[in-house]
């Protein structure tokens, strides 16, 4: 078999996954997803500037930027435990987008693959499998952020 024959069945053998794939992937509603994915992503932030007003009418002296901070300890503990109960697949399958781009949806990226491999055992299922989606903008986030700081260090 020479190359244009390999070259002719690869091509062929791409079409007909494609045209499987087009038959297996479920279609979507554009209209009804993006307004699904904007009111969730919407309410998930008024939930936090929620949160961090009520910091801030609890305690008055309570600098704003801490309020910021644990509005987002708040967040983030919320996605965890929602993902751990099982409410937030549902939230990310009916909204889309709008429950990823919060930090909600950061936390559920870690907390579900921790939760799936927990029968692997804590070191080598829960802690090693926790940051396979998140890890590398975890990383990219440290190592970007070093950067700046060395450079506003220097000049």
């Amino acid at each position: 078999m020479g190359y244009m024959e390999k070259n002719m069945h690869y091509q062929e053998r791409n079409r007909k996954y494609n045209e499987y794939l087009e038959q297996k992937i479920p279609k979507t509603r554009e209209a009804g997803s993006l307004f699904s994915s904007f009111w969730v992503g919407g309410l998930i932030c008024c939930l936090g500037q929620g949160i961090n007003d009520l910091l801030l009418y609890a305690f008055p002296t309570l600098a704003e930027a801490t309020a910021w901070g644990y509005t987002l300890i708040i967040l983030i503990f919320l996605g965890s435990f929602l993902t751990a109960i099982g409410v937030y697949d549902r939230i990310g399958k009916y909204a889309g987008g709008g429950s990823i781009v919060p930090i909600t949806g950061f936390s559920n990226s870690i907390t579900s693959p921790a939760l799936d491999f927990k029968a692997e055992g804590i070191i080598f299922g829960m802690c090693v499998k926790m940051f396979s989606i998140a890890g590398l903008v975890i990383v990219i986030g440290f190592v970007a952020s070093t950067i700046v700081g060395l450079l506003y260090l220097i000049f």
